[in-house]
C-alpha cells in the first residue's frame, strides 16, 4: 500500500462516491416516475353507438407524367377510381381528397379526375402544388 506524501498534491480525483450518488438519484427518479404513472382502474360505461373522434383519412389521387392514375399509390383506371371513391363515400361521405398532377401531364387527365369528383359530390378537394423556385 502506498502512502501519500503530505506535500505532494493528488494526481487523481476519486469519483466513485460521486457515481454512487448519481446511481442512487437515478434509481429514486425511476421509482418515483413509475409510481406517478399508475392510475385508478374504472369500469367505463358502454355507449349505445360508437362515435369516432379520429380524423378522416385523406385520399390521394396522383396523375404521373405518363397520364397513369394512382389512388393512394395504387394504379387505377378512371372507372375503377370511380367505384373505389363511391365505396369510400358510402363509408364516410365527408372525406378529404388531394389531387397531385405532374407538371407535364395532359390537362385533360386532371380535368377528367376533377369532373369525376364533382359528379360524385366530393367537394373537399385540394390541388397539390410545388414550391416556387427561388430566383
Amino acid at each position: 500500500m502506498q502512502i501519500q506524501d503530505e506535500d505532494k498534491p493528488y494526481d487523481e480525483i476519486n469519483i466513485t462516491p460521486m457515481l454512487d450518488l448519481a446511481y442512487v438519484l437515478l434509481v429514486i427518479f425511476i421509482i418515483m416516475t413509475t409510481a406517478a404513472v399508475q392510475g385508478i382502474k374504472v369500469d367505463l360505461p358502454k355507449a349505445s353507438s360508437t362515435i369516432s373522434l379520429a380524423k378522416p383519412k385523406t385520399k390521394a389521387i396522383t396523375i404521373d407524367n405518363k397520364g397513369d392514375i394512382f389512388l393512394d399509390a395504387y394504379p387505377v383506371t378512371l372507372p375503377d377510381l370511380e367505384s373505389r371513391l363511391r365505396t369510400a363515400k358510402a363509408l364516410d361521405p365527408d372525406f378529404p381528397i388531394v389531387v397531385k398532377g405532374d407538371s407535364v401531364v395532359q390537362y385533360q387527365k386532371v380535368m377528367d379526375v376533377l369532373d369525376l369528383l364533382r359528379r360524385l359530390s366530393l367537394d373537399k378537394v385540394g390541388l397539390v402544388t410545388g414550391k416556387p423556385k427561388a430566383g
